[in-house]
């Protein structure tokens, strides 16, 4: 699977033209995933060839944040990334995530929810030390 960024609900033309600039530099596959792929395996968006896609097309609602799911990257990849964005003058975006074998077969509201029980859980400091 090729280096792929991911990103959700970038709905602001700027910032995702930003955060795209930025990225570019780092020669990996960047992809705005739409709304209507919601409900697909997120290993599938990101490229994995053994996951299957669904039918059906997601009509939910969006997203409550922006997101971005790296996939396939190295650690010094991801470092690569986070700071590329950190310079961009984007500011904050909260919801970030890998993709794992653990997430590789979620769709997009159930690793949203993961990530932003995480954030919630990390602010309230009730999260173990070894994770914060």
């Amino acid at each position: 699977m090729r280096e792929t960024i991911l990103l959700f609900h970038f709905s602001d033309k700027d910032r995702r033209n930003k955060l795209t600039r930025a990225l570019l530099p780092l020669r990996m596959k960047i992809r705005e995933v739409a709304r209507e792929d919601y409900l697909q395996p997120v290993g599938y968006l990101a490229g994995n060839k053994d996951i299957a896609p669904v039918d059906e097309k997601y009509d939910g609602e969006e997203l409550d944040g922006e997101m971005i799911l790296m996939a396939g990257l190295s650690s010094f990849q991801v470092d690569q990334a986070l700071k590329a964005v950190r310079k961009s003058g984007l500011g904050p975006i909260p919801y970030k995530a890998v993709l794992t074998s653990a997430n590789q077969n979620w769709n997009v509201p159930k690793l949203f929810q993961e990530i932003k029980s995480e954030h919630e859980q990390m602010d309230r400091g009730s999260m173990p030390k070894q994770i914060r």
